[in-house]
């Protein structure tokens, strides 16, 4: 596994390998070493057709650190800095994340994320920081002008509650 710095402070990208042979195939998909001062204590996996977007959602209070590895299938992921003191506020990091490429990601708390499934299926596992607190989520619009996010398909599948997610303004203006 290598460990690959990008210039938001504390969001690293995994690159693995895939093992493979006649009987199939091999990953290592996470090495705790390389993430000493963090501790992992939930972990789960979602199921996205395509188009499907998912986010971009983060936790205000018991913030969530992300690390996120596809299973299955390949998605367009999204990790936008809401960290108010930080250089890089309001700005996107995007990748593709998928099984062939053997590429995760850790998302440090403070960030919102998001994806968009790319295949047919695709099957995503989380290891997160901080268990879930349904009464300390939010979410981002993921079309909001202000992100300026490039999706790969701009008539997405949303959920209901993913509609009435907030305005970049709006965030800012809470906090």
């Amino acid at each position: 596994m290598k460990i690959i710095p990008t210039k938001f402070t504390g969001l690293k990208i995994v690159k693995s390998e895939n093992y493979k042979d006649y009987r199939g195939s091999f990953k290592e998909d996470f090495k705790q070493k390389f993430f000493k001062n963090k501790k992992f204590m939930f972990a789960c996996t979602s199921n996205s057709k395509k188009n499907v977007i998912r986010g971009l959602h983060l936790q205000t209070r018991f913030p969530q650190g992300k690390y996120i590895s596809v299973l299955k299938g390949s998605i367009f992921d999204i990790a936008l800095d809401l960290r108010k003191n930080s250089r890089t506020f309001g700005k996107h990091f995007k990748i593709i994340l998928s099984e062939k490429n053997a590429t995760s990601i850790f998302i440090p708390e403070g960030f919102a994320h998001g994806f968009m499934g790319l295949d047919k299926e695709n099957i995503i596992h989380y290891l997160c920081t901080n268990y879930r607190a349904a009464k300390n989520e939010i979410g981002l619009l993921w079309n909001d002008k202000d992100l300026k996010i490039k999706w790969p398909n701009n008539n997405p599948i949303i959920s209901k509650k993913d509609k009435k997610n907030l305005t970049f303004k709006e965030f800012k203006n809470l906090f």
